[in-house]
């Protein structure tokens, strides 16, 4: 008989061989050791079951970051089931959509929701509804602590799911990436390798967990390679200046790595017990990272990856270069190319798709194998649109999305290049750009920036100036804007379709 794919069955085996370990640690000093938290896996994964959730059914989930949610979804490896985390910013006219799409066997909210979205529920065929608060209290902790701390794990093949992941839709309505089993396990085991992973490591965890990056790559990696996780419940600065002394390593958007920046009394004090730094779920600008090192000593290991993929590349830890603005090298056992429209593969140093093939791309896309047949290359490359370039060495450097590609007076503009020279501008602390619709060239390139705190910029006739000095005519911005924020998302990333919507007739006659 072959051995069991699932995820949690691995991960059982290293619970364990360290029982007595402590797992997670919280902000009120309490512990959780890996022995107990296995027994506790178990509960809820009774409790699962008990409310008829079978192996395949999903779970929707939607509710604030907790210890109790960590359970949750390790129970739902246990049991078979596929987790379905969703946004806690999504509202119920977002959710009748998921509903409807995933059809859950049970959906799990917030108490405050409970009243709206019954009705939603109770019409899409949702058998059960439980709650669970922030701090994971509720009806479905209060039903798990009266069940037995036994369950068997169960039976999963490679293929099958482990986690329906909704993609953040910036083009018609959101898809969900079919994750397997073997999707998470193959990467958590290459990260915990190359990101020299081992029991002695204190993860700071303060990343959200309905997302790819604090869920599957922060927890999955920590957990298997039996470390212990400082579980916060978001990022505090001052708390993070204060536990930082207590760990070994931390995942984080850009923000979390600007806003340490911004606190002058972060250094190399909080940071003498620190041995990586990861950045990923947005680029990270390459003032950060040289700005980050100045002051701490370190490199900021990026690395590149997306919901239906898990990880792609990553800046090396062990040996190699830690290249500011790039995203490193395809992990071992995923195949990256940069390929053109049509699917050929590019020479070194020109820009184009970055396709991906390897066990941890997903199996496709829910209910939509037209979509699916989209993304993917007859040779089963994934299509991810992103744009990139590799160096000789296969290095890879992201430009931008393939759909954030402006094609001015006929001439491809890659926002990138554009927003790298804006960000080298004194006072400048970030930039967003766009294309907008233009009578003349079709589109016109338009800049957003904000300023750093207590800075004034110079007027946008002495930007565009500048840069004319820089870059070829067709690429100068037409306009720029200065603004005190730029939008994002809960990872971080820039929301550009939300500029082209605020700014779309700046060019209207």
């Amino acid at each position: 008989m072959a051995a069991n794919a699932n995820l949690y069955a691995l991960l059982e085996t290293r619970f364990a061989a360290r029982p007595t370990a402590t797992a997670f640690e919280f902000a009120d000093a309490s512990t959780r050791s890996y022995g107990a938290l296995g027994l506790e896996v178990a509960r809820m994964a009774n409790a699962l079951v008990a409310r008829g959730v079978a192996p395949g059914d999903r779970v929707m989930v939607q509710v604030e970051k907790s210890f109790t949610n960590v359970l949750l979804y390790l129970a739902c490896l246990k049991a078979g089931a596929v987790y379905n985390p969703l946004n806690t910013a999504y509202t119920a006219a977002e959710l009748e959509y998921f509903i409807g799409d995933a059809k859950p066997k049970l959906l799990v909210i917030d108490p405050s929701r409970a009243t709206a979205l019954q009705p939603i529920a109770r019409t899409a065929g949702v058998a059960h509804i439980e709650t669970m608060d922030p701090a994971g209290a509720g009806s479905l902790a209060a039903f798990a602590a009266d069940q037995k701390s036994s369950h068997k794990t169960a039976a999963r093949t490679l293929e099958d799911l482990a986690a329906l992941l909704y993609t953040s839709g910036t083009t018609g309505r959101s898809k969900g990436a079919m994750i397997t089993h073997q999707n998470l396990s193959s990467n958590a085991l290459t990260l915990v390798d190359y990101w020299g992973f081992t029991a002695n490591d204190v993860l700071l965890h303060a990343l959200p967990v309905f997302h790819v990056h604090g869920l599957f790559v922060a927890l999955n990696t920590t957990l298997l390679a039996g470390g212990k996780i400082l579980w916060q419940t978001k990022f505090d600065l001052p708390t993070v200046m204060k536990t930082l002394p207590q760990a070994t390593v931390m995942m984080g958007v850009p923000t979390f790595y600007t806003r340490l920046l911004g606190e002058p009394a972060f250094g190399r004090d909080q940071c003498q017990t620190m041995r990586l730094f990861i950045a990923g779920s947005a680029p990270l600008l390459a003032e950060t990272h040289t700005d980050f090192e100045a002051r701490t000593g370190m490199k900021i290991v990026e690395r590149y990856g997306m919901t239906e993929t898990g990880m792609i590349t990553s800046n090396p830890y062990h040996k190699g270069e830690r290249v500011a603005g790039t995203v490193g090298y395809a992990l071992p056992g995923v195949s990256v190319r940069i390929a053109d429209e049509a699917g050929a593969k590019l020479g070194f140093g020109e820009v184009g798709v970055v396709e991906v093939k390897g066990p941890n791309v997903f199996k496709g896309y829910w209910n939509n194998p037209e979509k699916t047949a989209q993304e993917f290359r007859k040779d089963g490359y994934f299509i991810s649109g992103d744009l990139a370039m590799m160096a000789a060495d296969g290095r890879i450097s992201i430009v931008g999305r393939a759909k954030d590609l402006i094609i001015s007076g006929g001439f491809n503009v890659y926002p990138k290049e554009i927003e790298d020279e804006l960000n080298a501008l004194p006072g400048v602390a970030e930039s967003a750009v766009i294309g907008l619709p233009h009578a003349d060239f079709g589109e016109g390139v338009v800049a957003v920036i904000t300023p750093v705190a207590g800075t004034k910029l110079q007027s946008e006739a002495a930007i565009i100036a500048h840069l004319a000095t820089r870059l070829a005519k067709f690429k100068l911005p037409k306009r720029v804007f200065e603004v005190a924020d730029l939008p994002r998302n809960a990872m971080g990333k820039v929301q550009k379709a939300e500029l082209r919507s605020t700014y779309a007739k700046t060019f209207a006659s």
